[in-house]
């Protein structure tokens, strides 16, 4: 699935890196550390390797080097861009672009693997047992998986004018075909399916946790500049799909009507932040639910 030549695919016509980085912040920030290391259950030892299996643009990666200092932390992804990025952003995390299928790593070498969000783009035997390959006996293989969560905007950023309608309806096809050219969730696994498969490709002692992450901007619990970021990362998303519509529509919405867009959602943004700033509380939220699979090799 994955090649060794330069790949920007992902971060082209997916998801860019904006969006990934800003979303995973927020999910994987250290307000949540204690949740995510009470479920990884991993020591923080300076003998230990972890691998990071698709990286994107290194959020988690990073939350993993604050959390687990003692660590030495490699991070793969497929993706020339993200790669490159997370490359800039930290130097004590060994990021190189790699193959999930085909992992650079010596058999029984490592001490942990973790993937978030991966599981369901590669066939189960390949993304499994690549794994169990390069784990040493007793080694812990992670896999982090997006469960439905709860999504709910507020009105002042979901209003569309009719400009808006008609450019999003001309090009709504064409985000579909996105996802059947490049096998976007191919592998998709129900709750019961991931551990069943990490089972039977050799993992032991599997279990199951639930992170819940509740990213409400107006609860009272976050502080100015967090609410101000659960915001904004709802803004980039928004202006990453736009700058996506060159490459993913060419020749169906021209550079005017894209730059267009982006003035009436940062319009938008703005104004929800200048709600915030005033006290009046719109209770927009997203909540997101991460499941954990840990098995042992």
């Amino acid at each position: 699935m994955l090649e060794d030549t330069m790949n920007t695919i992902w971060s082209t016509y997916v998801q860019k890196i904006g969006t990934l980085y800003d979303t995973r912040s927020l999910r994987f920030s250290d307000i949540y550390k204690d949740k995510y290391l009470e479920a990884f259950k991993i020591e923080d030892r300076s003998n230990l390797k972890l691998l990071e299996i698709g990286c994107g643009p290194g959020a988690l990666a990073e939350s993993l080097r604050r959390w687990y200092p003692n660590i030495s932390i490699y991070a793969i992804d497929r993706d020339s861009n993200f790669i490159n990025y997370a490359s800039k952003k930290s130097s004590s995390i060994y990021f190189s672009e790699g193959d999930a299928t085909r992992l650079k790593f010596d058999n029984n070498s490592l001490d942990v693997t973790i993937s978030n969000t991966v599981a369901e783009h590669i066939e189960p035997s390949k993304f499994y047992g690549e794994q169990y390959r390069v784990l040493k006996k007793n080694g812990v293989c992670l896999v982090l998986s997006a469960r439905n969560g709860i999504n709910i905007y507020s009105q002042c950023v979901i209003e569309q004018s009719e400009f808006e309608k008609q450019i999003w309806e001309r090009v709504e096809n064409y985000f579909y075909d996105i996802e059947k050219k490049y096998d976007i969730c191919l592998y998709q696994q129900n709750e019961s399916e991931i551990p069943l498969n990490m089972e039977k490709n050799g993992f032991k002692n599997v279990s199951t946790e639930y992170i819940t992450i509740n990213l409400t901007p107006d609860n009272p619990i976050y502080s100015r500049e967090t609410a101000y970021a659960m915001i904004n990362a709802n803004r980039q998303v928004n202006i990453d799909n736009i700058n996506g519509l060159s490459y993913i529509a060419p020749n169906i919405v021209d550079e005017s009507e894209i730059e267009e867009l982006k003035r009436l959602v940062n319009k938008k943004y703005d104004y929800r932040l200048a709600l915030y700033d005033k006290g009046i509380k719109l209770w927009d939220t997203n909540v997101s639910v991460t499941m954990i699979i840990r098995g042992v090799k």
